[in-house]
């Protein structure tokens, strides 16, 4: 577990499977949908459903939920691109509204990001967004991360093209950020 101040990752444990349905798969077209790719479909699915593969979840290296004041607010996740495992992507959610704009997908990136490079054997931490989602390129920003490609009007969103917007920081970089703000 990671901490700062009132904020955690985390792994998931067996009694968070519960509220990470009602998160990420209780509704149909919930509100964090309309920024974390909205052009993919998102698809309901019981609780039942959920727990027949829950199992992938608990204590996933990959996939780990975000805290505040120890209620289960987002998650945050990385992946290969390729079998080679040479290029990593994280991804972060923050489910509910009332949670935006406070910070905290920052605060929790940040500490995901310094976990992945304590933790696995990569050069670099890449994220994939789309133009429309300007908080995740922000937050993406704050955190070093460098525009390393925009594929023009490549994603489809209510009746527009966006762009997808890839970003990335090198372990170096990464050191380097971590090593002046303690100065």
């Amino acid at each position: 577990m990671y901490t700062d101040k009132n904020l955690g990752i985390r792994p998931i444990k067996n009694e968070d499977l519960k509220k990470l349905w009602e998160l990420v798969y209780k509704e149909e077209n919930p509100e964090w949908k309309q920024w974390d790719a909205p052009y993919f479909s998102h698809r309901a699915v019981s609780f039942e459903t959920f727990m027949e593969k829950s199992d992938a979840f608990v204590d996933s290296d990959s996939l780990w939920l975000i805290t505040v004041n120890e209620k289960v607010c987002g998650v945050v996740t990385y992946y290969f691109e390729d079998e080679m495992k040479k290029w990593l992507e994280v991804g972060i959610v923050i489910h509910q509204g009332k949670n935006w704009n406070k910070g905290l997908g920052t605060r929790a990136l940040k500490l995901w990001i310094h976990h992945v490079f304590n933790t696995v054997s990569t050069v670099r931490a890449g994220l994939t967004t789309w133009s429309g989602n300007e908080r995740m390129i922000r937050v993406a920003e704050k955190l070093g991360m460098q525009l390393e490609g925009r594929i023009r009007k490549v994603r489809y969103y209510n009746g527009e093209y966006y762009d997808s917007v890839r970003m990335g920081i090198l372990r170096e970089e990464w050191e380097t950020n971590k090593a002046s703000e303690s100065d």
